[in-house]
Protein backbone atom coordinates (compact mmCIF):
# COMPACT_ATOMS: atom_id res chain seq x y z
CA UNK A 1 0.00 0.00 0.00
CA UNK A 2 1.08 3.20 -1.04
CA UNK A 3 1.87 6.04 2.00
CA UNK A 4 0.39 9.21 1.73
CA UNK A 5 3.81 11.73 2.23
CA UNK A 6 2.05 14.49 4.11
CA UNK A 7 1.50 14.04 8.01
CA UNK A 8 -1.92 16.30 8.83
CA UNK A 9 -2.52 17.47 12.20
CA UNK A 10 -5.40 15.85 13.77
CA UNK A 11 -7.82 18.44 13.37
CA UNK A 12 -7.29 18.75 9.38
CA UNK A 13 -7.38 14.78 9.27
CA UNK A 14 -10.47 14.54 10.64
CA UNK A 15 -11.79 17.81 8.47
CA UNK A 16 -10.46 15.60 5.06
CA UNK A 17 -12.63 12.36 6.54
CA UNK A 18 -15.40 14.30 6.92
CA UNK A 19 -14.95 15.96 3.60
CA UNK A 20 -14.92 12.26 1.87
CA UNK A 21 -17.82 10.83 3.58
CA UNK A 22 -19.95 14.07 2.65
CA UNK A 23 -21.73 12.85 -0.84
CA UNK A 24 -22.01 16.59 -1.95
CA UNK A 25 -18.12 16.92 -1.31
CA UNK A 26 -16.21 16.59 -4.48
CA UNK A 27 -12.91 15.26 -4.59
CA UNK A 28 -11.69 18.60 -6.10
CA UNK A 29 -12.77 19.84 -3.18
CA UNK A 30 -10.60 18.09 -0.78
CA UNK A 31 -7.47 18.48 -3.45
CA UNK A 32 -7.80 22.98 -3.29
CA UNK A 33 -7.97 22.85 0.55
CA UNK A 34 -5.99 19.86 1.39
CA UNK A 35 -3.74 19.32 -1.87
CA UNK A 36 -4.64 14.95 -2.10
CA UNK A 37 -5.80 14.39 -4.98
CA UNK A 38 -8.24 11.01 -4.91
CA UNK A 39 -5.99 8.56 -4.65
CA UNK A 40 -4.04 10.32 -1.67
CA UNK A 41 -7.58 10.11 0.22
CA UNK A 42 -8.50 6.70 -0.53
CA UNK A 43 -5.02 5.55 0.58
CA UNK A 44 -5.95 7.72 4.18
CA UNK A 45 -8.87 6.61 4.20
CA UNK A 46 -7.83 3.06 4.09
CA UNK A 47 -5.18 4.31 6.81
CA UNK A 48 -7.59 5.54 9.33
CA UNK A 49 -10.63 3.85 9.33
CA UNK A 50 -11.70 0.56 10.29
CA UNK A 51 -11.37 -2.50 7.15
CA UNK A 52 -15.37 -2.24 7.46
CA UNK A 53 -16.20 1.42 7.34
CA UNK A 54 -13.22 1.84 4.58
CA UNK A 55 -15.31 -1.10 2.23
CA UNK A 56 -18.85 0.53 3.32
CA UNK A 57 -17.28 4.13 2.34
CA UNK A 58 -15.31 2.70 -1.21
CA UNK A 59 -19.18 1.52 -2.26
CA UNK A 60 -20.84 4.28 -1.13
CA UNK A 61 -18.22 6.57 -3.68
CA UNK A 62 -18.17 4.33 -6.08
CA UNK A 63 -21.78 4.82 -6.86
CA UNK A 64 -22.10 8.29 -5.91
CA UNK A 65 -22.07 10.89 -8.95
CA UNK A 66 -21.55 14.25 -6.83
CA UNK A 67 -18.01 13.11 -5.36
CA UNK A 68 -16.72 13.80 -9.02
CA UNK A 69 -17.30 17.14 -10.59
CA UNK A 70 -17.11 15.81 -14.05
CA UNK A 71 -19.50 13.20 -13.26
CA UNK A 72 -21.82 15.72 -11.64
CA UNK A 73 -25.09 17.76 -12.29
CA UNK A 74 -25.05 21.28 -13.44
CA UNK A 75 -27.51 21.88 -11.08
CA UNK A 76 -25.67 21.72 -8.11
CA UNK A 77 -23.42 24.64 -8.01
CA UNK A 78 -21.26 24.72 -5.10
CA UNK A 79 -19.29 21.62 -3.27
CA UNK A 80 -19.67 22.96 0.14
CA UNK A 81 -22.43 22.88 2.80
CA UNK A 82 -24.40 26.05 3.47
CA UNK A 83 -23.14 25.36 7.23
CA UNK A 84 -19.91 24.20 6.73
CA UNK A 85 -18.27 27.44 7.94
CA UNK A 86 -19.86 27.46 10.82
CA UNK A 87 -18.65 24.23 11.43
CA UNK A 88 -15.27 24.50 9.55
CA UNK A 89 -11.82 25.75 11.15
CA UNK A 90 -10.27 24.79 7.71
CA UNK A 91 -9.69 28.72 6.50
CA UNK A 92 -9.89 28.12 2.76
CA UNK A 93 -13.15 26.86 3.71
CA UNK A 94 -14.32 30.21 5.12
CA UNK A 95 -13.36 31.87 1.80
CA UNK A 96 -16.26 33.03 -0.24
CA UNK A 97 -16.56 30.21 -3.48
Amino acid sequence: MKKVKRQFPDRDLDRIIEMAWEDRTPFEAIAYQFELQEADVKILMKKELKPGSYKLWRKRVENCQTKHLRKRSDAIKRFRCSEQRAISNNKKSKQKQ
